[in-house]
């Protein structure tokens, strides 16, 4: 594991801007293609943006593109390995990560395979490499000692130390938990002079108090422009790297208005506490039940900015019982009643207006800039005190002014943000804005120095509700009384007045029509007649009854989605900017007229429009984006859009009908392009566009051929080629360097270095295109951690998996035809193989095995979480399932002090849709966690393993006893957020089996992972197909004379799919080597098998697990109900022959079994032909095979199906 070598400090809360999360500096020849790959897939895995110089040039000079890169980077991680000292460039890089250090920057050191002290004091390979430093810089010998001091600086640091033999993977997680805690959340931004703001802060944080162990709110009361958000921005910035999850939800009750902005704020928040993994959301119930869930998980810190009604906190969460201990939760508002509705579970504090020293002193830094307030302004600074009354707000506006007001454009600008723009993407306004001659580049940003206007997150312009409030009372102060003569109109009633009485005037530049539910109005044809200097025109949830004759031309934003006529024939804005008629029936054609040029359009959303058959020349030469997604009736694409050589952004998802595209393209600027759902495409031709990012495909059912040229698109990070029915033709050479994911129904000829997830979903092609052009090629995928193979033909994982070393995920859903897996990496965690109906029992006994293997620690992190789905099978009693519940979901059992290993099994019968299932562990001293798991298709009944995570500060702090009572419950429940809700409507769906795994202190003694046990745990008689309960596995030839001891009243034999056939004889050596006698298997009389020379086996055996005795003479007979189980399946040379009646059993390849190292295939020289004895045990006979039989070797890299227990063998002699 990782070991700590000192305690650091915390991140530093510096806002300089960051292009990288993470640097990662390193020796490539030691570790590049092994520990730093493995480093930086899971950095990437995780979200972190990493920095790794895989393609600069090295010299003798660190470059300026890697310079940029450090002091870019929130953290570096310098990975000192054998050889790092002996390069010069990472020396170099070494010294100006410290040197970044010294302005904020974390710095943290691994030690891999190298004693940190080695470092430290430059000794063994560090003493020879600085001397060989110092032989080469002999003139610059400076130079060297700032080596000397770096190294011995960053070797003094807190950091981890890896030693050999431990596993890299498990180390890899451990940092990426500490790295998550680091990098999770991101610091705010609080104020340019944050005066009086800590000591408020500090104040909440002492009222929070996130030592204690329970759930606590509190509420921070008072007037608007105050501080509120503010001083919650600080108190996240302190504490909120000591949660496992934060989110900061700013304008709670602005965007609460509407169903569409309380999903929004819902996926905000369940993005921020699922570690930026993006959730759909179907509805505010849906979206309620899910925060809920994962809020019962872990210990978060969520605050609620500008909170004014009660309900708003009930749609994220509903009420404060989800919560687990240490949670909390801090809200803002103006409202004392709602603080007052959530009662005594709610502290309140009230903030404080700015004292008379605080408030000088916050003017005084906006006003001139912190130097000292002269004499002459003591008065008029006096004056501006009480006017403000202590307000931060208004003290940073007119301090921020004081010097000179705003230019005219600035005010246009800020008006037209306060009246229309707010919340909208900066460079959108901008382009409109440029358009009317305000110069919004420069203008934008002197508003926000001036602190009237911000820029949030993705560059969304953000304004105080109280600013915004202000500049609106401008506009009306125009004129107060007439609406026709304000510049500017956004008031539902006051539009229908001016707009219905055909009252407009040209002093008129913008409106705003938004009705917060549909209404249908009537308005005269040219009710727009008069308003002919309209700019921008927005109309929300309206419908005209009657279709208009006159628009505007001066238009430069026209936003009417659901218009329900054609444009106007006169209307022809070539000054527009953006255009947003989506649900619209416009007729392009009418629009974009030949000769007329749209210079100034930038932006284009005609989705869902079903009146345009044909898109035409929109000569509009410097259009970026175009939305015509989900129009039904497109059919075909003018030449001319070929051409747009700015065009960054196409949207064609959706459009079922569209056949013809341009035969050329110049897309040279294009980054995004969808084509989801385009059924009637066959071809997709070179759309020259070599900075494309993301090429969606999804469901092009009938596309045949890919371009030559999309092989060469080494920008290209996301491609997605799904339900591509009939591809046949792609690029023979595919140069994609960029790519991260990709969905692809067969590749080959590539390799994808930072690919991370492969999906090759619902495939319908020959499985072995699966099998021979991807699983047959690890190399081609180094960084791969997630592998999809649902609902494809394969039949066969080949043993090649093995060798992708990054792979955690793989999921087989539905893979009706598999019938084989082999040993997976040892970095696999999750295996999803529901509904494998045809899965082979060697196989799932393997998967079981390899879990038992890689889960012997309990999980030190969530993502060293173990979580199996098989087709229902026998779990070996030397799993030590001592706890058992059959038809129950829960069992319980006691634990000491220290919470041990646990490993939870259930069978579950089946799972609907619309139903989840809740695992949850519960003690008697208030501990409690869980894990929800999504529905699963499911064809009978099946086994699911799972490793829960158990925090041990969490079981710490519950205050454990010497004997503690644990209760682990499985349920299957209903997504009641559903509009379909569903009604059970039998007994088919439960849990029909719960068994745990774990030390627990209440059998009388501590179990262990090998038992003398050789039986395996059976499910119930009355659910399902019976498996037998004391099932054996013995190798071939353990022995010239054998027993079968009586396996019990309930065992019965099974072979591998599961399928249920007559009693399968079995098969034994007799002492003398001679023909097997006639073993009584059952009452009805079935006899053993006899076998002749020339019978036609070959190789048949059967396997037994665990016996470690060797058989005393005889086959006894079984009792009236007792079959023998053949484990391993018995292969035959004649696929015709039958035994009594009974089916042979047919071995496609028999190699793709194998026995352990020590079973090969040995001669037997007392008249037998060929037998398979365990090499050197001194047996003289094995099975008589006959005179053709054929010898198999058993290929020993293969052997991933164990057949005996860890640190259990079977005796020889």
């Amino acid at each position: 594991m990782a070991l700590p070598i000192h305690q650091g400090g915390s991140f530093s809360s510096s806002t300089h801007r960051s292009d990288h999360d993470v640097f990662l500096s390193f020796r490539g020849e030691d570790t590049r293609n092994g520990f730093t790959g493995y480093l930086y897939s899971a950095l990437c895995d995780n979200g972190f943006k990493t920095f790794i110089d895989d393609n600069l040039q090295r010299g003798e000079q660190i470059s300026e593109e890697l310079l940029k890169a450090i002091k870019s980077s929130r953290i570096s991680i310098i990975i000192f390995s054998q050889n790092y000292a002996f390069s010069s460039w990472c020396l170099d890089e070494l010294v100006e990560i410290l040197n970044c250090k010294q302005n904020g920057q974390l710095v943290l050191p691994i030690f891999y395979k190298v004693n940190p002290s080695e470092v430290r004091k430059q000794e063994g390979n560090f003493e020879a490499a600085l001397a060989e430093q110092e032989n080469k810089f002999k003139n610059n010998i400076e130079k060297v000692q700032r080596w000397r001091a770096a190294l011995n600086e960053a070797a003094s640091l807190s950091g981890w130390h890896y030693e050999n033999g431990n596993p890299e993977h498990k180390f890899i997680e451990h940092i990426m938990g500490h790295m998550y805690t680091k990098l999770s959340g991101k610091q705010l931004f609080v104020a340019k002079y944050p005066v009086g703001v800590n000591s408020r802060a500090m104040a909440i944080e002492s009222l929070l108090d996130i030592k204690v162990n329970d759930v606590r709110m509190v509420g921070i009361l008072g007037l608007g422009g105050i501080g509120k958000t503010t001083i919650a921005k600080a108190v996240y910035n302190g504490i909120a790297e000591h949660f496992e999850g934060s989110c900061f939800l700013e304008s709670v009750r602005e965007q609460s208005g509407t169903n569409d902005g309380i999903i929004k704020l819902q996926k905000k928040l369940l993005s921020s506490i699922s570690r930026g993994k993006h959730l759909e959301v179907e509805s505010v119930a849906h979206g309620t039940n899910m925060i809920r869930e994962r809020l019962q998980s872990k210990r978060v810190l969520l605050i609620l900015d500008d909170v004014d009604k009660s309900n708003q906190i009930e749609n994220l969460f509903g009420n404060f019982d989800c919560f687990v201990s240490r949670s909390r939760v801090l809200i803002t508002t103006r409202d004392a009643h709602v603080l007052s509705t959530l009662g005594k579970d709610c502290t309140i504090y009230e903030v404080k207006e700015l004292d008379k020293q605080e408030a000088l002193e916050l003017f005084t830094r906006y006003a001139f800039q912190g130097n000292k307030l002269e004499e002459d302004y003591f008065e008029l600074a006096n004056q501006v005190l009480q006017y403000a009354k202590g307000l931060p707000l208004a003290l940073t506006i007119i301090g921020s002014d004081f010097y000179g007001g705003l230019e005219d454009t600035e005010k246009d600008i800020f008006l037209d943000i306060a009246c229309f723009f707010k919340g909208w993407n900066k460079d959108n306004v901008v382009n409109l804005l440029d358009a009317c001659d305000l110069y919004s580049t420069v203008g934008i940003p002197n508003l926000v120095n001036k602190c009237l206007v911000t820029i949030g997150h993705n560059g969304i312009l953000g304004m105080h509700d109280l600013v915004q409030q202000m500049g609106r009372e401008i506009v009306r102060q125009e004129s107060p009384k007439i609406l026709n003569k304000r510049s500017r109109l956004w008031c539902y009633e006051d539009v229908l007045k001016v707009l219905s009485g055909s009252k407009g005037s040209d002093k008129i530049q913008g409106i705003l029509w938004h009705s917060p539910n549909p209404i249908t109005v009537q308005l005269q044809a040219k009710a727009f007649k008069k308003v002919e200097n309209l700019k921008f025109l927005i109309v929300r949830n309206v419908l005209v009854s009657k279709e208009l004759k006159y628009l505007p031309n001066e238009l430069k934003l026209l936003e009417w989605d659901q218009y329900p006529f054609s444009l106007p024939s006169n209307f022809c804005p070539q000054g527009l900017v953006d255009l947003k008629m989506s649900h619209s029936r416009i007729r392009l054609e009418r629009l974009f007229k030949q000769g007329l040029a749209f210079k100034n359009l930038k932006s284009i959303n005609l989705c869902m429009c079903s009146s345009i058959r044909i898109l035409p020349d929109l000569y509009a030469p410097n259009l970026e984006k175009l939305d015509i997604s989900n129009c039904q009736n497109l059919i075909e694409v003018n030449e001319a859009i070929g051409s747009l050589d700015k065009l960054k952004y196409w949207n064609l998802k959706g459009c079922e009908k569209l056949q013809i595209l341009p035969s050329n393209f110049r897309l040279k600027s294009l980054e995004h392009i969808y084509l989801q759902n385009c059924v009637s495409l066959k071809t997709l031709p070179d759309l020259c566009a070599p900075n494309l990012i993301e090429l969606n495909m999804f469901g092009c059912e009938n596309l045949i051929e890919v371009h030559e040229g999309f092989g060469s698109l080494d920008k290209l990070v996301n491609w997605e080629l799904y339900g591509c029915k009939k591809l046949q033709i792609l690029p023979n050479t595919l140069r994609l360097k960029s790519l991260k994911s990709l969905g692809l129904v067969f590749i080959s000829r590539c390799k994808f270095t930072n690919l991370r997830r492969l999906a090759i979903t619902k495939s319908k092609c020959d499985g072995n295109l699966i099998e021979s052009h991807i699983l047959m090629k690890p190399d081609f995928f180094p960084s791969l951690g997630g592998l999809f193979l649902n609902e494809t033909n394969i039949v066969t994982i080949p043993r090649s998996i093995i060798r992708f070393t990054t792979l955690r995920f793989l999921s087989i859903i539905s893979c009706k035809n598999l019938r084989e897996i082999p040993r997976l990496p040892q970095s696999i965690r999750t295996v999803i193989a529901a509904n494998c109906t045809s899965l082979d029992l060697p196989s799932s006994c393997s998967l079981l095995n390899q879990f038992q293997e890689l889960f012997m620690d309990p999980p030190s992190s969530h993502r060293d979480v173990g979580h199996f789905i098989l087709p229902r099978i026998e779990i070996p009693k030397w799993f030590k399932l001592k706890h058992q519940s059959v038809g129950n979901s829960s069992v319980s059992f006691r634990v000491s002090r220290e919470f041990p290993k646990l490993i939870v099994y259930f069978a579950i019968r089946s799972v609907e849709v619309r139903q989840y299932i809740e695992c949850s562990v519960v003690s008697a001293n208030g501990f409690s966690t869980g894990v929800t798991f999504g529905s699963l298709p499911m064809e009978g009944e099946h086994l699911w393993i799972y490793t829960p995570y158990i925090l041990k500060w969490k079981w710490d702090e519950s205050n454990p006893s010497e004997q503690n009572d644990v209760t682990i419950t499985v349920e299957i429940k209903d997504d009641t957020s559903s509009c379909n809700p569903i009604i059970p409507s039998s007994d088919d769906r439960k849990i029909t089996w719960l068994g745990v795994h774990v030390d627990c202190i209440c059998c009388g003694c501590r179990s262990s992972s090998v038992s003398d046990d050789i039986d395996h745990h059976s499910f119930p008689s009355d659910v399902g197909p019976q498996m037998d309960t004391n099932l054996l596995m013995v190798h071939p030839g353990l022995g010239s004379s054998d027993v079968l001891d009586d396996l019990g009243p309930s065992s019965r034999a099974w072979i591998c799919d599961n399928t249920e056939l007559q009693p399968l004889p079995a098969v034994f050596s007799t002492s003398n080597g001679s023909d097997l006698d006639h073993g009584v298997l059952n009452s009805g009389g079935v006899s053993g098998l006899l076998i002749e020379p020339n019978s036609g086996l070959a190789g048949s055996y059967l396997g037994f697990e665990g016996y470690e005795s060797t058989f005393p003479g005889e086959v006894h007979n079984l009792d009236s109900s007792s079959i023998a189980n053949p484990f391993a399946r018995s292969g035959y040379l004649d696929s015709n022959a039958s035994i009594d009646g009974c089916s042979p059993l047919v071995l496609d390849d028999i190699e793709h079994h194998s026995l352990p190292s020590d079973v090969l295939p040995v001669d037997t020289t007392n008249g037998s032909e060929l037998g398979l004895g365990r090499q050197d045990s001194g047996f003289s006979d094995g099975f008589d095979l006959g005179s053709s039989s054929v010898a198999h070797a058993f290929d020993n890299n293969n052997s991933d199906f164990n057949l005996f227990p860890p640190s259990k063998k079977a005796r020889t002699s």
